[in-house]
């Protein structure tokens, strides 16, 4: 195996887990309290931007180039966007969630739209350049920076499963799956949806920022392209075939659905000639539908959809 290969390899993973912190997040949200949420590409963008612009070099051609550490750049990313989150969420929580649905797709645009215009904050289409990358110090080593960034990416996503998993099976967490089901019955015990509701937005939105300064400092730049609507539909593939409900889920249909990402945009470049390309890389949205397509109906739950507790409370009392 050549060191080019196991470097691509280290780079992949590193992509597919930042992707796998924004299904954990999405997790959140849909698998454990059903909130229907599609402004996902606006949280990862307020993070992106938030910590791109607390950690970059002086400029003055736009505010910020604050050049402080990288990791106060992503808690600044968790911190904004969970602000952003709670404050969507304190408006449209209410909300059923086809209304939901149309008022996050709606924080999205304005997000976008803000991106491209205020060029003295976010610089406009031209986007920001020079995020200080970690590990900075390796980049002359190709193989040991993409192995240093991946070692970190996945001890990240490693940090944020254990504590969801802790938070899954807390009390706080059986709330939020008895709301999903039943929120009259929640209710009648004494729980206040609306406050465990946005309680799970402003988290999963806080996780979101962080994905997206991670990928802000993995690639570097940052422009408003990287964040339109199909990085939603992303993500919503990414959960639907791992199986929400289940972080493990979310992890693997993270890598799974970027894996085929990855793998259908190296067909392109092989098998389309140069002046097509730009057209042809659309079939990458339409192998991912199929997929998802193939998917809900040969697994309707996903790879590791989530079981219910009386299906395990049925597996114990079948059990001699």
């Amino acid at each position: 195996m050549s060191i080019d290969l196991i470097a691509y390899g280290a780079f992949f993973l590193t992509m597919a887990f930042t992707y796998a912190i924004i299904c954990l997040g999405l997790n959140i949200q849909w698998g454990m309290t059903g909130l229907f949420n599609v402004g996902i590409a606006a949280f990862v963008a307020v993070g992106a931007y938030t910590s791109a612009i607390l950690t970059t070099p002086d400029t003055a051609e736009r505010f910020g180039g604050f050049g402080l550490p990288i990791a106060v750049g992503w808690l600044g990313a968790a911190i904004l966007s969970g602000a952003l989150s709670w404050a969507v969420g304190a408006l449209t929580i209410r909300l059923r969630s086809d209304y939901l649905a149309i008022a996050t797709f709606g924080v999205a645009v304005t997000v976008q739209l803000c991106m491209l215009n205020l060029q003295s904050v976010t610089g406009g289409a031209f986007g920001i350049g020079f995020i200080p990358r970690p590990f900075a110090d390796l980049q002359g080593d190709a193989l040991l920076f993409s192995l240093a960034n991946c070692a970190l990416m996945a001890l990240v996503v490693l940090v944020l499963y254990l504590g969801l998993q802790h938070l899954s099976r807390s009390p706080w967490g059986r709330v939020l799956r008895a709301i999903r089901e039943d929120e009259v019955a929640a209710q009648a015990l004494g729980k206040r949806p609306v406050r465990f509701r946005l309680q799970a937005f402003t988290l999963g939105g806080a996780i979101m920022g962080l994905a997206g300064a991670a990928q802000a400092h993995f690639i570097g730049f940052i422009a408003p392209d990287n964040y339109m609507p199909v990085l939603t539909f992303q993500v919503w593939a990414m959960l639907i075939v791992g199986g929400s409900g289940n972080n493990r889920g979310a992890i693997a249909g993270a890598i799974l659905v970027w894996g085929l990402w990855a793998l259908t945009a190296a067909a392109v470049s092989a098998f389309v000639p140069p002046e097509e390309q730009a057209r042809a890389a659309a079939l990458q949205i339409v192998a991912i539908g199929l997929g998802l397509c193939l998917m809900l109906l040969l697994r309707p739950r996903g790879l590791f959809g989530e079981v219910s507790p009386l299906a395990r409370l049925s597996r114990r009392t079948k059990q001699p």
